[in-house]
């Protein structure tokens, strides 16, 4: 009953809301932003004017701005344009397209995914090849809403500082991935080490994405150039199966040691990429499935499997959606204790001074690295595709003014004034415009792979 009196008291509320004066000045400032969650309030004014100084066009007021959050759980609309433009930018570097020859196609491609190292035993929920589940070591068969899977199996002695720590040096053992990885390579083609940027140059973009078990992979794609980049041909001892072999030699010898103290002890700590290191070779497209038989991956498939994780990576663990203030903010936090403990963990450690910056990151379970980054010369920037972006917008606006863009002046003069919107209605208005665009644009790539 009370379930049915929440829907009738928002049905009311929403046909009240659309029955106001303001309500289609209100929907077409939602509309501009594609249906955000949490839009930015911009109060001023744009004028656009002729050569002579003769305005064509003037705007006054509020408009609404997208947020521009990549995570799907604070807002779908924003996420799901971050996740176009990852896509756009992953795929440019792996096939070609925007800035990027076509040309690369033909370089060594791997993909590549870099796990975290065991800290103690947890839920498990596996099935056999033949399709039967296995049981947990807990000796239960976990259902598929079950939240335990991941989680430890002891609490009591599961190693949550030294999960915590390695987290917070993750960023670190990428970086030094990379360098040992150009060691490997150099080995390989019989070159100086100090001499291998004169004859290749290592490209990748990769992606964080934690486990259930609260700790990030790593997802990547690495492609090796000639010394210039996508442009410049790959040098001739370069083969896919060299790129592999350095790689995984890499993935096995590389290691971060910190020497820290902590709680008023010295100690030396080691970080290591766990065990599962998962290196295939892609493959031009020829269908839109993820992998062939061999194991190898599709370059389209491949860039959207990664734009995905760009946005979703964090929703496959608890993690609260802004930092930690106290330990207060962490005691209201209802998540899974097992993330809760590696956020108390965080949180803790950040008391010495070594690991401070373990405070600030708590409510990404101790990681402090962006969740899509790329070498300079893998392909074009998020930036670039935003501008790109923008510019069309512009272009289409000053067409349907019926102006040239090379001829008119435009002054924009906005301040910020807010954030979000006035109540949950209006929440649920944006939600809808959301859906329907999505379902709109579902339906146009169904039309045009038909």
């Amino acid at each position: 009953m009370t379930h049915q009196n929440d829907t009738t008291s928002l049905a009311s509320r929403l046909t009240h809301r659309m029955s106001r004066p303001d309500f289609p000045s209100l929907r077409a400032r939602i509309e501009a932003t594609g249906g955000c969650l949490k839009p930015v309030h911009l109060t001023g004014h744009r004028v656009i004017t002729d050569r002579t100084g003769r305005v064509l066009d003037r705007t006054d007021g509020t408009v609404y701005a997208p947020c521009g959050n990549r995570r799907e759980s604070v807002c779908p609309s924003c996420s799901d344009r971050y996740a176009a433009d990852a896509f756009h930018l992953i795929r440019a570097g792996v096939s070609g397209g925007k800035t990027v020859p076509g040309t690369v196609i033909d370089k060594p491609r791997l993909f590549l995914t870099l796990t975290a190292p065991s800290f103690g035993p947890v839920h498990t929920r596996r099935t056999r090849p033949t399709g039967k589940r296995v049981p947990c070591p807990c000796g239960t068969y976990h259902h598929d809403d079950d939240p335990r899977p991941g989680t430890a199996l002891d609490p009591d002695t599961y190693d949550y500082r030294g999960a915590v720590l390695w987290q917070g040096h993750a960023g670190e053992l990428w970086h030094r991935f990379t360098i040992r990885l150009r060691r490997e390579l150099a080995t390989a083609a019989g070159i100086r080490v100090a001499d291998f940027a004169d004859h290749a140059r290592i490209s990748y973009a990769k992606v964080a994405e934690y486990q259930k078990r609260g700790l990030i992979h790593f997802h990547a794609v690495i492609r090796l150039d000639g010394p210039e980049g996508p442009a410049d041909p790959a040098p001739g001892w370069a083969t896919a199966t060299t790129l592999a072999a350095a790689v995984t030699a890499a993935a096995a010898t590389t290691t971060v040691t910190k020497t820290l103290r902590l709680d008023g002890t010295t100690t030396r700590h080691t970080f290591t990429w766990g065990d599962q290191v998962d290196v295939r070779t892609i493959r031009p497209e020829h269908a839109h499935t993820v992998e062939d038989d061999h194991g190898d991956i599709s370059d389209r498939a491949l860039a959207g499997y990664i734009a995905k994780y760009a946005t979703k990576g964090t929703s496959t663990s608890d993690t609260a959606d802004r930092p930690m203030r106290s330990e207060r903010d962490i005691d209201h936090l209802t998540i899974h204790p097992h993330h809760k403990a590696m956020i108390t963990t965080a949180w803790e450690l950040g008391a010495n001074e070594d690991v401070a910056f373990l405070r600030r990151w708590a409510h990404m379970l101790g990681f402090r690295g962006h969740f899509l980054t790329k070498s300079q010369r893998y392909s074009l920037t998020f930036t670039a595709l935003r501008t790109e972006r923008r510019t069309w917008q512009h272009h289409r606006a000053l067409e349907q003014l019926g102006t040239d863009p090379a001829s008119v002046l435009v002054v924009n003069h906005w301040k910020h004034a807010g954030n979000g919107y006035a109540d949950d209605t209006e929440r649920e208005i944006a939600h809808a415009i959301y859906e329907r665009k999505r379902q709109h644009r579902k339906e146009n790539f169904e039309k045009e792979h038909i």
